[in-house]
């Protein structure tokens, strides 16, 4: 019955919006390593052709390694500002 309602309380959290501390950071670690597999598997799957960027051929590979490249760094700047903004300042 315990469990029941543990497990109740955590969903209501997540359906809020807001995660407890330690999933956060069970998750950051997961989330950087599935945008590196994800890298890896555009880097390997797709081809190099080029196409022209403001006048400037770029290989196709980059555009999308770009985009996950700004999705892992809107998370690793979400986690800092995160820590902030609780003032747990541990530097890993």
């Amino acid at each position: 019955m315990r469990e029941e309602r543990q497990t109740g309380a955590r969903a209501g959290l997540e359906r809020s919006g807001q995660r407890s501390g330690s999933d956060l950071e069970w998750r950051y670690p997961v989330a950087l390593a599935l945008y590196g597999l994800l890298a890896m598997l555009v880097w390997f799957t797709m081809d190099a052709g080029k196409v022209l960027v403001m006048g400037r051929p770029v290989e196709m590979r980059w555009i999308p390694l770009l985009v996950i490249g700004g999705l892992a760094l809107r998370t690793v700047l979400g986690r800092h500002a995160e820590r902030i903004r609780h003032g747990g300042d541990k530097s890993s």
